[in-house]
């Protein structure tokens, strides 16, 4: 910065005439200006300035580097301007780390949206079941649920989640409905292939927090094929509402030993590297998401009493 600032002063000093002209013009005072002068002139080995008279003579050398020094001030000129439209420029690719199941979910079916919204930026969704921090090798958002590791990454909470039992009808009808928690050791249960919090079924009975050892018939690395085999009838899963939401809904999968499920809610986050210069492409996702988070809930709707009460296990 401060060669940047002898170039200036040298600038100045010729377009003003004087080193006190250009002090004046700049609000500076004429020793500022006459230093900075001084040590322009011992960095460059050279005078550029011919000594002895009261207005300001260029010396050959002089005249050489007031060129190349212009064409630098104009270049960086040119650079801050062009920087001045970057805070509502959006463009580029938006790198976007989150679960399988989330993105096929909860980001796929409004992603065509967000692309015509903005056609200057490409997308590119990078998918794992856990969280690994990959913001040094250029990823821009990550959502990921569950427990984060302590970084010094912004985490933003954008809400939560609950992870539910289900089984297909057709599963049910074969292989009856389990009445309790316990009943789950003479069914067919899948669960992840990984350690996980997920794999363990928790419930509440009795008051007491109980959890089922569940022998799992096979395992999975992602939970896409969890919902699967439940929906082939292939058996028992647990998976997230964000998840499986829509085809409670629907009726595909039925909730199970819902009056014993643990109220415990996951929370669901959305990480990037910097809050205070937050890229364009990165805040209007945010601004995308939250808004489409408005519009399409994925929380399980379940039947109300009369009298204000949830039915739990309602079919």
């Amino acid at each position: 910065m401060d060669q940047y600032s002898q170039m200036l002063a040298f600038i100045w000093s010729t377009e003003c005439g004087s080193f006190s002209a250009a002090a004046r013009a700049h609000e500076m005072s004429p020793s500022a200006i006459s230093k900075l002068i001084a040590r322009l002139e011992d960095r460059l080995r050279v005078r550029l300035f011919m000594r002895g008279s009261r207005v300001l003579t260029l010396t050959e050398e002089g005249a050489a580097y007031l060129r190349s020094a212009k064409a630098v001030v104009e270049a960086m000129s040119e650079a801050d301007s062009l920087a001045e439209g970057l805070p509502s420029r959006v463009s580029g690719t938006l790198r976007i780390h989150t679960m399988t199941s989330f993105a096929k979910q909860q980001i796929v079916p409004w992603l065509p949206a967000f692309l015509d919204t903005y056609p200057g930026l490409d997308v590119e969704i990078q998918l794992g079941a856990q969280f690994v921090d990959q913001f040094e090798q250029g990823l821009d958002i990550a959502i990921h649920s569950g427990a984060l590791p302590s970084s010094s990454r912004v985490a933003k909470r954008i809400g939560e989640c609950e992870w539910l039992l289900c089984a297909s009808p057709g599963y049910l009808e074969k292989h009856g409905t389990p009445q309790q928690p316990k009943d789950l050791m003479n069914h067919r249960c899948f669960n992840f292939s990984f350690a996980s919090p997920w794999n363990t079924w928790a419930f509440v009975q009795d008051g007491l927090g109980v959890t089922t050892p569940v022998q799992p018939r096979g395992s999975f690395t992602q939970g896409e094929l969890l919902r699967d085999m439940a929906k082939s009838g292939a058996g028992i899963v647990r998976l997230a509402d964000f998840h499986i939401g829509q085809d409670i809904q629907d009726g595909s999968l039925v909730l199970l030993l819902d009056e014993y499920k643990a109220d415990i809610l996951e929370p669901i986050y959305l990480l990037y590297s910097d809050r205070k210069h937050l890229s364009p492409r990165i805040r209007v996702f945010i601004e995308f998401f939250q808004q489409k988070w408005i519009e399409h809930p994925w929380k399980v709707v379940r039947p109300v009493h009369p009298c204000g009460e949830v039915i739990r296990g309602a079919k």
